[in-house]
């Protein structure tokens, strides 16, 4: 152990890294549900599909976690990322709708896509061509990923996470908390379209404020795993409500459930299944323009969180800049291979690590600790489905919270930092990208550096990097 991780040089101890590693997974558990409930319309294409994307999250998350403790020593976890995994079901639906396929088959071609930018940047990052595009991302920027990325969490916990679906009056979107709940309490018009899921969307609200309040309430008194502790009362009082006043028993799906992993699902579904024919349906022209716009909006979500998790760690230097970056990117990389051949969508690091590191992890010990717990997640997957919506939206507005303390390292008397970071924080949550918000931001810096006389401090590299970015949000197409 010591020669592995250096633990001594670290100043940690065994026993230190795996109470870390576990708080590190306590905090983000609910990815293992969430992920599939995102990638499959929560269940509505299939329970073999949700099955399959649940044991490749699990499969996924460990395998990238264990790179990053063994190639990088960072305590890091790594899982599919959040805004990527949207993404990804947004391109799974457009995909199949013009090639006028199932979403199964959609799904399939999608991971082709995951598969060839996995490999990119696998080749990228052994070239170390991903760290100087890192490098290039000016101070500033860097600062405001991290609570960009908060409010993006924060506005996923309040919307669509937390909504429910109803096909009354043609309506087959999800409601949103903050728009529709509280504007039904006066607007009978939003109510009346709700029609009987008006009382599954009280409930959803009730749960979901009071695992809110009961994580911060945890988190407070210093209780490792308040978050996951949260989402355990919100889930236990949602299951109540739904007997009581619902009148649904919330574990009749329990009674012939499988508790063995859904390999079977897995390999039926996703694994290796990697469908060309839906990319040739749709044009080679339209999918290599789909597989850059994939990979720049990857690159920088990927980029975008290692540095706001390295930065809530405080494991960054006075530039910004994490040792041991290029082992990092490469954790990632391999981890959205492993990904795409077992079925979900880009791994990426994630910024609830920095709960492990408050609990005093510091090198990869813990990220392997966070890795093995993924494994033995593999038997729960019966419980996982029927964990509700609401609880991990408890989970998803707390970290948003706080990410947001990143802020106070923004110098807002400097006008090169405030408006990149404050477009950074509408556009990130607005666009569910963290790739738009860093671009946009790299757009605003060059723009506003040329005409206050300050061209010659950019480095080239940042004004190629807009450019791109330019090209990116005018010429691609959207799909």
């Amino acid at each position: 152990m010591e020669k592995l991780f250096k633990l001594k040089e670290n100043n940690t101890t065994v026993k230190t890294e795996i109470v870390a590693g576990l708080t590190t997974f306590m905090t983000m558990a609910y990815i293992i549900a969430l992920n599939p409930n995102l990638l499959t319309g929560f269940g509505a294409n299939g329970q073999g599909l949700w099955n399959a994307v649940f044991l490749a999250t699990c499969l996924a998350s460990a395998i990238g976690t264990f790179c990053m403790a063994i190639l990088a020593n960072k305590p890091f976890a790594m899982a599919p990322g959040m805004g990527l995994n949207s993404f990804f079901a947004t391109v799974v639906a457009s995909m199949a709708a013009i090639a006028g396929v199932s979403y199964l088959e959609g799904f399939q071609a999608a991971l082709v896509i995951i598969l060839i930018e996995g490999v990119l940047f696998i080749v990228l990052s052994i070239l170390n061509v991903r760290e100087k595009i890192v490098n290039a991302i000016p101070l500033g920027i860097r600062i405001g990923i991290s609570p960009a990325i908060g409010l993006m969490l924060m506005n996923i916990g309040l919307g669509s996470n937390a909504g429910v679906y109803t096909a009354k009056n043609n309506f087959a979107s999800p409601y949103y908390v903050m728009r529709d709940f509280f504007g039904a309490l006066t607007a009978g018009s939003i109510k009346e379209a709700l029609g009987d899921s008006w009382g599954e969307m009280v409930l959803i609200v009730a749960t979901m404020f009071i695992g809110l309040f009961a994580i911060i309430a945890l988190a407070h008194k210093k209780v490792k795993g308040a978050v996951l502790g949260g989402m355990g009362i919100a889930t236990a009082i949602y299951w109540a409500g739904q007997a009581i006043f619902l009148g649904v028993n919330p574990f009749e799906g329990l009674k012939d459930a499988n508790w063995l992993p859904p390999f079977g699902d897995m390999a039926e579904n996703t694994l290796f299944k990697f469908n060309f024919s839906v990319l040739a349906e749709i044009g080679w022209i339209t999918v290599l323009t789909i597989i850059i716009t994939f990979a720049i909006i990857d690159m920088f979500d990927t980029i975008g969180t290692l540095i706001g998790t390295a930065s809530r760690a405080d494991m960054v230097d006075k530039e910004g800049n994490m040792p041991n970056m290029k082992e990092a990117l490469l954790s990632d990389a391999i981890g959205t291979v492993v990904g795409s051949a077992t079925g979900t969508s880009t791994v990426t690091t994630f910024i609830e690590s920095a709960s492990g590191v408050e609990a005093g992890g510091r090198t990869g010990l813990t990220a392997l600790t966070t890795g093995v717990m993924f494994l033995l997640c593999m038997f729960i997957s019966p419980l996982a489905a029927i964990i509700p919506p609401a609880a991990t939206s408890a989970a998803l507005i707390y970290v948003g919270i706080l990410m947001l303390s990143g802020l106070k390292k923004v110098d807002f008397d400097d006008i090169t930092q405030t408006v990149p970071v404050t477009i950074m924080l509408l556009s990130m949550p607005i666009s569910s990208s963290i790739g738009h918000g860093i671009g946009l931001g790299l757009i605003s810096y060059t723009v506003i550096m040329v005409l206050t006389g300050r061209a010659k401090k950019v480095p080239v590299l940042t004004y190629i990097l807009s450019v791109i970015f330019l090209v990116k949000f005018f010429l691609a197409v959207n799909i």
